[in-house]
């Protein structure tokens, strides 16, 4: 069993956002899946699905990304895991637009998400799907800038991104991480 975390902010106001990219990748993966978001277990919001013959459980923790370890945490205990059955899936400002890394382990890299589960495991040591969001054009605060929702250009290309990101997840699963990774750490993030 794997348990797939996407970093986010609950609630409406926060949904359209660029910190909320992980979420939109659990909600497709769930979609693909035909599951629905629904069961509240390890203070996130989760659902269990099945992707070449393996299950899966999709969550979106309830605790807002700077407290995402206490959700991670919570959910690896409840489900009987370890940290390498755990895959992140989170924005990431190092990025350009539109491109993909998935890394077999790794630090935060300024990632407030990350840096709580990596806290709260007190490993690094599991997989994580990094999704670029870019940095703003203008040099300002980040927390602006990952706060605020895409232009309607970056969107066309975040939502191709997130469906992207989903495909690597199902290759992650159907035939490992470092085939995931060769296939989906290129430029632009897209398949071969």
């Amino acid at each position: 069993m794997f348990l797939f975390v996407g970093l986010g902010n609950p609630g409406l106001k926060y949904a359209l956002t660029r910190h909320n990219t992980g979420f939109w990748v659990i909600d497709e993966m769930a979609a693909r899946g035909k599951v629905n978001l629904r069961e509240i277990a390890g203070r996130s919001c989760l659902a269990r699905a099945k992707f070449a013959g393996r299950e899966v459980i999709l969550a979106k923790p309830l605790t807002f990304m700077n407290r995402s370890g206490l959700a991670a945490r919570a959910l690896l205990r409840h489900f009987a895991l370890k940290p390498e059955d755990l895959l992140v899936i989170y924005d990431d400002l190092d990025l350009p637009l539109g491109r993909l890394r998935l890394r077999p382990k790794g630090g935060s890299g300024g990632h407030r998400g990350l840096a709580s589960i990596i806290n709260f495991l007190q490993t690094a040591d599991f997989p994580r799907l990094r999704l670029g969001i870019g940095r703003p054009e203008v040099t300002g605060n980040g927390a602006d800038y990952v706060l605020s929702t895409f232009t309607p250009k970056e969107e066309e290309q975040i939502l191709k991104t997130v469906q992207t990101a989903a495909d690597a997840l199902e290759t992650f699963l159907a035939q490992g991480l470092q085939e995931a990774m060769n296939r989906y750490n290129v430029q632009g993030g897209e398949g071969m």
